[in-house]
């Protein structure tokens, strides 16, 4: 009888570990940002856009690099400067970071320049706007003018000279200044001054032409008129040279909040000392003396690095002048933004309230008009009689706001009103305090944020009194409640009677303005504890589904995706196979069509005549929309105050679908980015082309009109 044997143990497979994630996955976000702006340069190279309009995205382009100077750079130089090691997501150093960032810059300057000389303006010349040169007026027009220089802009001149007894002069931010050097005729001694040109002055002077063709106009830049009377500033001393020169100052500051115990005195402390920031970049006339720059850098502190050399004209932003010439067939046909069907125009207005109560609304702006959706919902909110309570967060708003107004009215009326107003909001602080104050004075109980983080979500909670009940009235967005950035940005955003909605926003509401530490909401996702792990928590889910043989996919579109986890979890989304597709405006830091990594992603970035401005997220294998105010960074989601909500009506998703189809859409104009950080014009040149903004026009008014 043969022995007993146990028999042999059963295998057990252990489960595959995935391969790591590659080290070099990510692109530089500081990077990615240029190439945005380059994109904008793009569109004012473009030959199929008005004319006017390639001159506006000159202006933008400069207005957007100004900005990303005095924060990201300066972030980056107060880093370098501190000797701090921390390395970007792609191990760059600060200091590499600045290298690059220079060089890429200086390019950039050039082929802006370039644009505007040999482009844009022949263009607007030929259709009879004519920006010029001192040189090329005649002697009576050069009379006039001389006229107009003694009378309004020679009063308001102060030459500062440069000598033992007069220390250089400050230099304040963006001011566009002329660096002189004169001659002492009776010593031969020379010496610098400084002159600035005036920024209450027009940048560009109408040149009178009383026999020109009608509609033609005439510009001269400013500096050129001051240029040209410089003998009258300095009298008595010849002009050896004089160029144009521009400072960029460090406009990030930081106010330490858990030390002041008064937030808005300190933030009010931190902007006088705005102007006063390091110098960041030096622009320069190309045509500078090398013994100028020398002196310029050495008595601004600027180091050679930091200097950009323009051809022509220096500070663009002011090209908006030009831009506002009266020649509407220079530009984009009006378009007139439409009233949803929901809040339909009759003699007299529908409630609102009375059309929430049968179901949801979507808005998407500026297709859909915001003074009667947002501001028609506010200001019907101030005006009723049943309307108990108004909660709005105020993160940035216009200088004449409606908004504003309706919640003073609210107020006055006897309503109980809260305004939750962001004065940390970056450049409208000024604004944004002013406001703040206007409506403490009015009775609106005004609340400044919370410590540590910016209130940034767009959220309004409506309550109202119905019989015997009390029911709640919301908006959720993705912009700003500004009208007038609304007729220019892309946005969605949601009105609702949803109980559950409502109740959510109350608890946000009172974490806002008391002590309650809600962290759990029913039907919102909100920073910074929930969206970012309510996101990766949906992605893994599509990925789950697609290993059951279910369907799943993800769309996204956003202003920036720069957060780590969340690239992350995209990348292993792609390797089980699911297909990912984003559209991003600016920064990207995910490489996509890598294989093996992130060949199931595709990245398209679209700018044209709109700002796209909304975050929306699809979760295709459960079908789930979401919209809100967060982009995918760590300052979105970490440091600040945001809000996603759920779009669940079956007459609502269509609306973001048809958004995301036609972005997709082949043949929609846009840049595609590769997996090396390359951004490629697409559909290629000679194939059909179709424009997303204007399809979104055509297909909001066949929806209306149907």
């Amino acid at each position: 009888m043969a022995p007993l044997t146990a028999p042999p143990a059963a295998t057990v497979e252990p489960e595959p570990v995935p391969d790591p994630l590659p080290p070099d996955r990510y692109l530089n976000r500081e990077l990615s940002w240029l190439d945005f702006n380059s994109r904008v340069l793009a569109l004012s190279a473009d030959s199929s856009l008005p004319v006017l309009e390639r001159a506006k995205f000159l202006a933008i382009y400069a207005s957007n690099l100004d900005e990303f100077y005095m924060v990201r750079v300066a972030g980056l130089k107060r880093r370098a400067e501190a000797g701090l090691s921390v390395r970007s997501a792609d191990g760059l150093s600060p200091r590499e970071q600045l290298v690059l960032i220079g060089k890429e810059t200086q390019d950039l300057a050039t082929k802006h320049s370039r644009v505007l000389l040999d482009q844009v303006l022949p263009e607007l010349e030929s259709a009879g706007v004519h920006v010029i040169s001192w040189k090329h007026l005649t002697k009576a027009e050069r009379k006039g003018l001389s006229v107009v220089f003694h009378e309004q802009v020679f009063p308001v001149l102060t030459p500062l000279a440069v000598d033992p007894a007069h220390p250089f002069p400050y230099i304040s931010g963006l001011s566009l200044n002329l660096a002189v050097t004169v001659r002492d005729l009776a010593t031969g001694g020379e010496h610098f001054a400084r002159v600035k040109v005036p920024d209450n002055v027009d940048r560009f002077l109408e040149v009178p032409r009383p026999d020109a063709p009608a509609g033609s106009v005439w510009f001269l830049p400013l500096e050129d008129l001051i240029s040209a009377h410089l003998d009258v500033l300095f009298h008595g001393m010849e002009v050896v040279e004089h160029h144009c020169f521009r400072v960029t100052r460090n406009a990030d500051f930081e106010v330490e909040e858990d030390r002041d115990e008064d937030l808005l005195q300190a933030l009010e402390r931190e902007l006088a000392r705005r102007r006063f920031g390091s110098p960041v970049r030096l622009e320069v006339a190309d045509n500078i003396s090398e013994h100028m720059l020398e002196l310029l850098l050495r008595e601004l502190d600027v180091h050679a690095d930091d200097v950009i050399r323009v051809p022509g004209l220096l500070d663009l932003t002011a090209l908006w002048q030009v831009y506002g010439v009266d020649r509407p067939q220079l530009k984009d046909a009006v378009y007139v933004p439409l009233t949803p069907p929901a809040f339909g125009e009759r003699e007299t207005p529908k409630s609102v309230f009375a059309a929430l109560r049968e179901a949801d609304v979507l808005v998407h702006h500026p297709y859909d008009s915001f003074s009667t959706s947002v501001q028609r919902f506010i200001e019907q909110a101030a005006a009723d009689k049943d309307v108990l309570a108004i909660k709005q967060t105020l993160y940035r708003t216009s200088g004449d706001s409606p908004i504003v107004d309706a919640l003073i009215d609210a107020a006055e009326a006897g309503k109980q009103v809260v305004a939750l107003v962001e004065i940390k909001a970056r450049f409208d602080e000024q604004a944004n305090i002013s406001w703040a104050r206007k409506l403490e004075q009015a009775g609106v109980h005004v609340v400044y944020g919370m410590v540590g983080l910016k209130t940034h979500c767009k959220t309004c909670l409506v309550v109202r009194r119905e019989g015997s009940t009390i029911r709640r009235y919301c908006h959720i967005g993705t912009g700003n409640y500004n009208p007038k950035t609304a007729r220019l940005y892309e946005d969605v955003g949601i009105f609702t009677a949803d109980p559950d909605i409502g109740a959510d926003l109350t608890d946000l509401f009172n974490s806002l303005t008391g002590y309650s530490r809600v962290k759990q909401y029913r039907n919102l996702l909100v920073a910074p504890h929930g969206i970012r792990s309510g996101i990766i928590e949906r992605i893994e889910a599509e990925a789950t589904r697609h290993s059951e043989g279910l369907p799943a996919g993800i769309r996204l579109k956003a202003n920036a995706l720069v957060d780590e986890e969340v690239i992350d979890a995209l990348y292993r989304a792609s390797r089980a196979g699911v297909e990912v597709d984003i559209v991003v405006r600016g920064i990207c830091g995910l490489k996509p069509g890598v294989p093996g990594l992130s060949e199931n992603i595709r990245v398209r970035s679209i700018l044209g005549r709109f700002l796209e401005h909304s975050r929306i997220l699809h979760f295709v294998g459960a079908d789930e929309y979401w919209i809100g105010s967060a982009d995918m960074m760590h300052r979105n989601l970490d440091r600040r105050v945001e809000v996603m909500a759920q779009v669940k009506s079956p007459s609502l998703t269509p609306i973001l679908d048809e958004m995301f189809t036609m972005a997709l859409d082949a043949r929609t104009r846009s840049w595609v980015l590769d997996g090396n950080g390359q951004w490629n014009a697409f559909p290629a040149t000679g194939e059909q082309v179709r424009d997303y903004h204007q399809d979104l026009i055509k297909a909001h008014r066949h929806r209306y009109n149907s």
